[in-house]
């Protein structure tokens, strides 16, 4: 960059929203889209150094059309859970801190008789039976919906 299009920056950052939208109005031949004194400012800077040195060649703009023409457009942004594992390794599992690690056994005192529950590493078992919650655990021995966590008292524990 030369020293002339450094002072034209540097006096474009000291000009009034009006006097930028009327340079940009001269530079573009149409009004402003937007009031907005950067986006203004960093657009006649772009045209000012594109007329002072050069603007892109036919060749790179028909290229720069092509890769817009050809790109998926996103929407919005991915969603992201943290870093993602590396291709091929195994995917972490998440462990609850309210259960104990899977091979043991929860137990609790109902309708006086003892109820165990084995936890699994998906899911947990009760009278030889796999569930994959333990809100479905509860329900079968209740009969209704009924908390999992709550019902075999986990969530107090977890909470000490």
């Amino acid at each position: 960059m030369n020293l002339n299009f450094e002072e034209q920056l540097a006096a474009l950052k000291r000009t009034e929203v009006r006097e930028l939208q009327a340079r940009y109005a001269e530079l573009f031949g149409e009004r402003p889209p937007t009031h907005h004194r950067i986006w203004l400012v960093k657009r006649i800077a772009w045209r000012l150094q594109a007329l002072a040195e050069g603007d892109l060649s036919e060749r790179a703009r028909r290229r720069a059309a092509e890769i817009a023409s050809d790109a998926d457009l996103r929407l919005s942004p991915p969603k992201s859970d943290g870093p993602r594992p590396a291709v091929g390794a195994p995917a972490p599992t998440k462990h609850d801190a309210r259960l104990p690690m899977p091979g043991s056994l929860i137990t609790r005192q109902y309708k006086g008789a003892t109820l165990e529950v084995k936890v699994l590493a998906d899911g947990f078992q009760y009278e030889g039976r796999a569930f994959k919650s333990l809100s479905a655990v509860a329900k079968a021995i209740t009969g209704t919906h009924a908390n999992g966590y709550h019902f075999f008292r986990l969530a107090k524990e977890a909470r000490r």
